[in-house]
């Protein structure tokens, strides 16, 4: 029978009221598929472990919830393993968007069986291009030395954190006050997420 973690109980009532029974039903999908599933915590989410192994993690956000198997990609495919931040499901906002209870069981089973097999997860991917510099950016640090030295020191990964920030701005007056904003803290060389940084 599936290991109880009350931090889940802890963790689950802490989410938005369109979140809770998403995440409950997750949760009754892995324990039905796998009644040997131990519940954890990892990286701050919802964690589950099959034979010391693990199986899948699920994570409430503000806006949707989110199911990601550890062997997603060898299990759902390529093109919904590489739904960032998303996991296998995509974004799920309501009860509805969850597959069907056979389909989640036999996604848990399948990487039941690859965790017996011994198989590892496919950690090798390909790397990201560059990102693009956005215009309205690159004009912002023009003649600024200090930004511009640190937004070149920056790996691809943290030039990529800013870019897609600003590019996701909905409105103009936004996209302007971020633009603003990240030439600021990129000239005392932070990084876009500097705030949660472990010190």
């Amino acid at each position: 029978m599936t290991r109880h973690d009350p931090r889940i109980d802890a963790y689950i009532a802490r989410q938005a009221d369109f979140a809770r029974p998403i995440l409950e039903e997750l949760r009754r999908r892995v324990r039905a598929a796998c009644p040997e599933a131990v519940e954890t915590i990892k990286w701050g989410a919802p964690a589950f472990t099959y034979r010391d192994k693990l199986l899948g993690v699920m994570a409430g956000f503000k806006q949707h919830a989110a199911f990601n198997l550890w062997h997603g990609k060898q299990i759902v495919g390529e093109d919904a393993a590489v739904q960032e931040g998303m996991g296998q499901y995509g974004r799920i906002t309501s009860l509805k968007d969850l597959p069907a209870k056979r389909e989640t069981t036999a996604h848990i089973r399948a990487a039941m069986a690859l965790v017996e097999a011994g198989t590892t997860t496919a950690t090798a991917r390909a790397p990201k291009p560059p990102p693009s510099l956005p215009d309205d950016l690159a004009a912002a640090m023009r003649g600024n030395k200090a930004a511009r030295g640190h937004w070149d020191a920056f790996t691809p990964g943290k030039q990529r954190e800013y870019a897609d920030w600003i590019m996701g701005a909905k409105g103009a007056d936004t996209r302007a006050r971020r633009v603003a904003q990240a030439v600021e803290w990129i000239a005392e060389g932070r990084t876009r997420n500097w705030k949660y940084a472990k010190c």
